[in-house]
């Protein structure tokens, strides 16, 4: 790179010397030395570009640059030497510019290997001590100053860790993470001192993939696209035929030489490499890594995008969804039991299920006696409680389904979920279900995507039909694939590109073949280490399924602009061919009125290092207020869930409790859910509706709330005066219609909050 620049510099100094130099003789009264001073400053770049004419045909290719050799030979020729120094000026000030684009791109990729850091303060027995961080292992517990990087991924042990993450993710505002969390390696201190509890060695961490990433870009041997040479094959023949006619016609070869002079498009033929690599630049700002100018390309005109479902468009991570109780058993209490007995067990799911409860500030408890039998659940005593975690016929025993169990295994087989019972005291009580998630910001994600102009989008992946098919549906893609291996992967992908350019998202080490298989491969996140990493063209240095509509956007964009920059620098080229074969320019006037053109377009080029971002939205709220406001969403989430179990088991209920639990469910929705979406519509969505810009962008939301809110109101009437004696059938019925339908809508509402929040976090 150093190399390229010192020879574009160079040349652009030689040819701007020749032309001043011989400028100043010219105006002094000594014509000869102008044009030895003209001469000298154009045969350096003359036999710079016919040598790299030559290198190119021996590639078997061929550009327009050899119409700038014809050019400039010409004009020594015919003793046109201004025209022939122009020409030169030209080309070198072309090659400088695109040198220029590549240098700042190059900074762009490079900001992150000049961070990386060195060494770490970990204590140790005497104290601290300074190490190379090639020298950290997991469990070693280090202190991060301010204004340090962080040098491996590892959990946050003080109270609060506030870091700068801009150089990964792209993000301005630091964001807070509390004691317990997990950072990835990279982002800057940006609080006072904290210490961490290293999770990887340095080779293992995020911040050393995202270095190896981007230093197999800047080693890739995939030479930058020159758009402009894909027309050389017309153009220059072109080119040559109007001069020779000019010539012909005219018997003055000056005339041909005014052709080829503003047939050259120096400057014009790197316009398209400028905004490719200038794209690239841009993205790697959003925290996009694209690896060549190629994928860019390629990631520009895509139409068939092909997802994994497992990481990519869900979480990979499973959540609780649901509690579901036999009428007898409190869904709360139910969770808080499993949960304290699940804390001694080691499996993943064990792990979202103690999780769940401590979200949901229930109090857990040491469990005794705990047995776990691999496969099949985990059994042990709670609080004076006898408890059986697993798979129905482990938790049940003997016991025959009732038919709430039968209920709840058909509604895991509908939803894809998977599912704990639970017995208590040998009662089987209930059922945990879980499910992996889709990402909140996938829907909107998809969404974008296809008003930037996909028009198909195909789930592959290795998981059971009925998840599969489940996720699909909800994400309204066109079509599953599923129970598909890594070769089955691969025949996918080469199916779907037969029909246009395709591009593959993954995560996993299965997806790397299809990753390689497709036209562009995307990788979601950072672990460099990971094959997935290492076989995309693109990679997702954040770990956001939108950032791929942002650099499709920003593709989109500089290939454009490129494409643009071509067509209207060489239709100004035609235009002005004609006038020079008519002998109404002379060659020196078209080497100005060219290098006019040139410059001009560049400059357009040059104007895909900025454009907007994915949206108009002003990012407004902190990650702090969006957390305040997920918080609140976990914490009613409670709420949600009575009013679907109380509906389930409202018939079930005998009169006592069938009042005493409607009564308290009318208490929890006007004193905690009716408040919270009062406060909503006043308080959280006028600074909402001004950050999304527009009317009333908020307007159905509100109108839901106002929906909410009627449906609480009926339930109130309904319940408030219910006597001794229960409901009747009919009242029943009722009731039971507008639990559902307060259920269904409380559920439908803050999914849609939920990726709102996302949106503008």
């Amino acid at each position: 790179m150093r190399f390229s620049w010192l020879k574009s510099a160079g040349l652009l100094a030689v040819s701007a010397a020749g032309l001043v130099v011989g400028g100043l003789a010219w105006l002094l009264g000594a014509p000869h030395v102008a044009d030895v001073s003209w001469a000298a400053g154009t045969a350096p770049v003359m036999l710079v570009v016919a040598a790299s004419i030559i290198q190119s045909l021996r590639r078997g290719a061929m550009g327009v640059d050899i119409v700038a050799l014809l050019a400039m030979a010409g004009a020594l020729g015919l003793g046109q030497y201004l025209a022939g120094v122009i020409i030169a000026l030209m080309y070198a000030s072309g090659g400088a510019l695109e040198d220029s684009a590549r240098a700042r791109a190059k900074r762009e990729l490079s900001s992150l290997l000049g961070r990386a850091p060195k060494v770490a303060t970990r204590y140790a027995e005497g104290g601290l001590v300074q190490v190379p961080v090639e020298a950290l292992r997991p469990g070693d517990l280090l202190l991060i100053k301010g204004g340090e990087v962080v040098p491996v991924d590892g959990l946050v042990v003080s109270a609060e860790a506030v870091l700068d993450e801009s150089a990964l993710t792209g993000e301005s505002l630091p964001v807070s993470h509390p004691t317990g969390q997990r950072v990835r390696s990279g982002p800057l201190n940006a609080g006072p001192p904290f210490e961490l509890r290293a999770l990887s060695t340095a080779d293992d961490s995020t911040y050393a993939g995202v270095v190896r990433l981007v230093r197999s870009a800047q080693a890739s041997k995939a030479p930058f696209v020159r758009i402009a040479d894909r027309y050389a094959l017309l153009f220059v023949p072109l080119t040559l035929a109007l001069a020779g006619a000019a010539w012909l016609l005219s018997g003055d070869p000056v005339r041909a030489l005014a052709v080829l002079v503003v047939a050259t498009p120096c400057p014009l033929i790197i316009a398209a490499p400028v905004a490719i690599v200038s794209g690239i630049s841009r993205a790697a700002r959003r925290g996009v890594l694209i690896k060549d100018g190629a994928a860019l390309e390629a990631l520009a005109r895509a139409h068939t995008l092909l997802f994994d479902k497992t990481g990519t468009l869900t979480s990979g991570q499973a959540r609780l969804t649901a509690i579901e109780t036999d009428g007898l058993q409190d869904p709360e209490e139910l969770l808080r039991l499993s949960a304290s007995l699940e804390q001694a067990s080691q499996h993943v799911v064990a792990s979202s299920i103690v999780t769940s409860a401590r979200e949901r500030g229930l109090s857990l408890t040491l469990p005794t006696g705990v047995e776990e039998q691999p496969g099949a659940g985990m059994r042990g005593e709670v609080e004076g409680h006898l408890l059986r975690l697993g798979s129905p016929a482990w938790a049940g025993g003997s016991e025959v389904l009732t038919p709430w169990a039968r209920a709840v295994l058909r509604r895991m087989g509908d939803e894809g979920t998977s599912g704990v019972f639970v017995s208590v005291d040998g009662r089987l009580a209930g059922a945990l279900l879980l499910a992996d998630e889709i990402r909140l910001e996938a829907p909107r994600a998809l969404r974008l995507l296809r008003r930037a102009g996909v028009k198909r989008f195909v789930m592959v992946t290795g998981d059971r039909a009925e998840v599969a098919e489940a996720i699909g549906a909800a994400l309204g893609v066109d079509a599953v694939f599923c129970e598909q291996s890594p070769e089955e992967k691969v025949r996918t992908v080469l199916s779907e590109r037969a029909s246009g350019i395709t591009l593959m998202v993954g995560d996993g080490i299965n997806d790397a073949p299809a990753l390689a298989a497709a036209d562009v491969g995307v990788s979601m996140g950072a672990r460099g280490s990971g094959a997935a990493a290492e076989a995309a063209d693109v990679v997702l240095l954040v770990d956001r399924l939108d950032r791929l509509v942002e650099a499709m956007l920003v593709a989109r964009r500089a290939r454009s602009i490129a494409l643009q920059s071509v067509v209207v620098g060489m239709g100004l080229s035609l235009v002005a061919m004609g006038f020079a074969a008519a002998g109404m320019l002379g060659p020196v006037a078209g080497a100005l009125l060219q290098e006019g053109i040139d410059v001009a377009v560049i400059l357009n080029a040059l104007r895909a290092l900025g454009g907007k971002g994915l949206s108009a939205v002003r990012h407004g709220l902190s990650e702090q207020e969006v957390g305040h406001l997920r918080r609140e969403h976990v914490e009613l989430r409670p709420v949600l869930e009575r009013v679907q179990s109380l509906a389930d088991r409202l018939d079930a209920l005998g009169a006592p409790q069938q009042k005493s639990e409607l009564l308290e469910l009318d208490g929890l929705l006007r004193e905690r859910l009716l408040p919270h979406e009062r406060r909503d519509d006043t308080e959280l969505y006028p600074p909402l509706a001004r950050l999304l810009g527009g009317e009333d962008p908020l307007g159905p939301m509100s109108r839901t709330h106002r929906e909410i809110t009627h449906l609480g109101r009926l339930y109130h009437r309904r319940v408030e005066g219910l006597g001794d004696q229960g409901l009747d059938a009919l009242e029943q019925r009722e009731l039971r219609g507008l639990l559902y339908g307060l259920g269904a809508i409380l559920q439908l509402h803050f999914a849609q909050e939920e990726e709102l929040f996302d949106a503008v976090s």
